[in-house]
């Protein structure tokens, strides 16, 4: 196949040099035997006659002079020289020169094919006396050929691969690849093959892919021997052929971990020892396994699977160290047992079976001392509850705790209560026996639990301590009488009938009986003389109050006092009285309370301190607003009559005053314009009445006459005339002064009681119920009898 490639590559180059002679050669001169053939081969060719359409030049030339590419021939051109050849296109007049007299193609300097491959360039020729073109532009090409100038280049100048250790012969590593830039169609410029320079005898190379793979077996490419390999990789153009050029790259290899290595133990026999004191959980030792692989295999499990300390010890992995940790599980105790032993396992956690089998596990001893310590006493118990009666005289004992020393010796212990916990000292304990009585009384309304704490000590060894928590229950006695449960507001009406409820009334009790509460309610022997008022017992801790008889007087009593007996049923019983005040109100038709007397409803209820402050501030924002007001008040000024006195006939007086028509001419004077001084000097003040002496009697005014019959009247209003018309500060004469006069002599009687000559005993009232409900409460004042009690 290759042999038939490069004969078609040398057909193709030799038509194209013949193409390039042709052109070169001389052109037959036309002669009669001839003109008869040319014109036949006009007919079969183009016009211009051009003989050539590409060229071909050789890249990378070395040489000083001009590279001859070719020469361009027209058959316009006879040699006489009047056509000039003219060039065009790509690298015309810099890179490519033609001879325009001759025709011949020059290159004017080294040209590289790999970065440009061949040049379109456009020729023509043109009359060289008046530059007009002779036949029509022509375009050809300027091929360059290859030489091996280029060295393969790889895509990255240093690789990096892993392939798992213990791989088989011919695994898959990676692949690298080069690149010539030589031309590919033009001999063995850009054939290459690989090879490996270095890393030999472990990796190979395929010569035409440039695969890597491995070339030893699995026993050779054990990670824990050798990790890290470094390979040169060649590749070689020229189909690898003597003479050919090369490049390398660099390709680092890893071997990839794989789980063929079991955990083993630094040592077969570990020793710990641990105080007695030491608490559950804490950390007893630590043991150490090793495996030579890395990462997730290297992973690790303790487990404890024999040994006389089984339930004792427990044994955990350190994930950051990899590391047993033996840590205790139950309380230790010297005087029991004083050592223990242990067998301790290890594997790995991710056993790979490919590798390793099941059983690849490693086996180690450890044996743990308990150490003797002066231990603190121990309770009995955890803690301690116990009761006593709130009623429990001062010195009884409660009950008692119980501690001793755990350590051989058994030291005596001595007991106290830790008063951070007793701060009342309220409880004491015997220090030789730890019994706990009452230092001061009790009460279970106050405190129904007591919390403390008693602190045992040991008499050899007074830092030995320890303490233990007591809860102490007040047992309830019936020592507090009932009550009642809220203060009822309670209003009976007017027109109430006999045997009516009135109210419900509970009860309340701050002891806490066994059985629940049970009262019992009764009136009281002072509530039952003449009671107005019973009690009924509703058998629920309730009771109902209601009426004897029929009707209540609001005016002849506002208030009853009704006393009222509670009781509890216990052991022994407890009572109270309670007293209810139940005002007599009127209401409505369907017994709703319309008014209550004001004296009964404050000598029940009264003001709150809520309602109370309410008032006084209200009072006190009125007193303040008052305050500004006045003082807003005086601090107004009066607008002057004048406002500025540097010209006073620059300015206008006003007195705001209404004039009385034009028969009023003494209500204004003239001259208090032509003469403002006098005016001045003569003012009087206007808030005060000035003096009698100071105006004489004015001069009386003619007024329509009365009728005799209204004499009364004229003499009213003739007095008001004469103090309007000596007052100064009265409004003009032409305003309009309304006064209401009665007269004397009316024909109505007085309506006042105080001259009336009858007594309140001789009137009768009855008509006043007949005149309907607006009258009803004049009524009830006047005629209504007071009911007995």
């Amino acid at each position: 196949m290759r042999t038939w490639i490069i004969l078609l590559l040398w057909a193709c180059a030799h038509q194209s040099v013949n193409a390039v002679t042709l052109s070169r050669g001389p052109v037959r001169r036309k002669t009669k035997e001839t003109e008869g053939r040319q014109d036949k081969d006009l007919l079969r060719r183009s016009k211009r006659g051009w003989m050539w359409r590409q060229f071909f030049l050789q890249e990378e030339y070395t040489g000083t002079e001009h590279q001859y590419i070719g020469k361009l021939h027209s058959d316009m051109d006879r040699g006489d020289g009047t056509v000039m050849y003219v060039l065009a296109g790509e690298g015309a007049g810099t890179i490519f020169v033609i001879d325009s007299n001759s025709g011949d193609l020059h290159a004017t300097r080294s040209l590289d094919r790999e970065e440009k491959p061949f040049y379109t360039l456009r020729a023509q020729v043109v009359n060289k006396k008046n530059g007009l073109p002779l036949e029509p532009e022509t375009e050809f090409t300027v091929k360059l050929h290859d030489i091996n100038d280029n060295e393969p280049k790889f895509d990255k100048e240093v690789y990096t691969a892993s392939v798992p250790e213990r791989s088989h012969i011919g695994t898959y590593v990676t692949q690298v690849t080069a690149h010539d830039a030589d031309d590919e169609m033009f001999g063995y410029s850009a054939k290459l093959a690989y090879s490996i320079s270095q890393g030999h005898p472990y990796f190979s190379v395929e010569p035409n892919t440039g695969i890597i793979r491995t070339a030893l077996g699995p026993s050779d490419m054990d990670r824990e021997q050798r990790e890290h390999y470094q390979v040169v990789i060649e590749a070689k153009d020229m189909a690898g052929q003597r003479g050919g050029l090369t490049g390398t790259t660099t390709v680092n290899i890893s071997l990839t971990d794989v789980n063929d290595n079991p955990p083993r133990f630094t040592q077969s026999i570990y020793q710990f020892s641990v105080p007695e004191i030491t608490k559950v959980g804490s950390l007893v030792g630590r043991i150490r396994a090793v495996d030579a692989d890395v990462g997730r295999n290297a992973e690790m499990d303790y487990t404890v699977v024999n040994g006389d300390g089984l339930d004792v010890f427990d044994i955990s992995t350190d994930r950051n160290t990899q590391e047993g940790i033996l840590s205790l599980k139950k309380p230790l105790d010297y005087e029991k047992k004083k050592s223990y032993m242990l067998q301790i396992q290890v594997q790995n956690t991710h056993p790979d079976t490919q590798f390793l089998s099941m059983d690849a596990k490693d086996i180690a001893n450890i044996r743990v001392s308990v150490e003797d310590v002066d231990e603190p006493p121990q309770f009995e118990k955890i803690n301690y509850i116990l009761e006593v009666k709130e009623d429990a005289a001062v010195g009884t004992v409660i009950g008692s705790v119980s501690a001793v020393d755990p350590d051989i010796l058994r030291s005596p212990v001595k007991y106290s209560i830790d008063r951070h916990t007793d701060v009342d000292r309220i409880f004491g304990v015997y220090a030789g026996n730890g019994s706990i009585f009452l230092q001061r009384p009790l009460d279970r309304e106050e405190f129904a639990w007591h919390n403390i704490s008693v602190i045992a000590t040991e008499f050899n060894n007074p830092e030995q301590t320890s303490r233990v928590p007591v809860y102490i229950r007040v047992l309830d006695v019936n020592d507090n009488p009932p009550m009642l449960a809220s203060f009822y507001e309670t209003f009976v009406c007017e027109n109430a009938k006999a045997g009516q409820k009135i109210q419900t009334i509970s009860a309340v009790d701050p002891d806490d009986p066994v059985g629940g509460h049970r009262f019992l309610f009764s009136l009281a022997p002072e509530s039952s003389v003449r009671a107005n008022f019973s009690v009924r017992d509703n058998g629920d801790n309730t009771a109902g109050i209601f009426t004897r008889r029929t009707g209540f007087g609001r005016m002849h009593k506002s208030t009853h006092l009704v006393a009222v007996v509670i009781s509890d049923g216990h052991i022994p019983m407890q009572s109270s009285t309670g007293t209810l005040t139940i005002r007599v109100c009127t209401c409505d038709r369907d017994g709703n309370m319309e008014m209550c007397n004001a004296e009964a409803l404050s000598s029940t209820t009264g003001l709150s301190t809520g309602a109370l402050v309410a008032i006084l501030l209200c009072i006190l924002i009125l007193l303040l607003i008052v305050v500004l007001f006045a003082a807003l008040k005086r601090q107004k000024k009066k607008e002057p009559l004048i406002i500025s006195k540097e010209d006073v006939r620059d300015n206008v007086v006003s007195y705001n005053d209404e004039g009385g028509g034009e028969e009023d001419t003494q209500a204004f004077d003239i001259g208090a314009l032509r003469h403002p001084e006098v005016m001045e000097e003569s003012k009087l003040r206007r808030d005060i009445l000035p003096p009698e002496s100071l105006y004489p009697p004015p001069p009386l005014r003619r007024t329509m006459v009365p009728s005799r019959g209204n004499a009364d009247v004229r003499d009213f209003i003739n007095q008001r005339v004469q103090e309007n018309d000596g007052n100064p500060t009265a409004p003009p004469y032409d305003s309009l002064a309304t006064y209401a006069y009665e007269g004397n002599g009316s024909v109505a009687e007085s309506l006042s009681s105080l001259g009336s000559v009858s007594s309140e005993g001789e009137q009768d009232y009855n008509y006043l119920s007949e005149w309907g409900p607006r009258f009803r409460k004049l009524a009830d004042m006047y005629g209504g009898e007071d009911m007995a009690e």
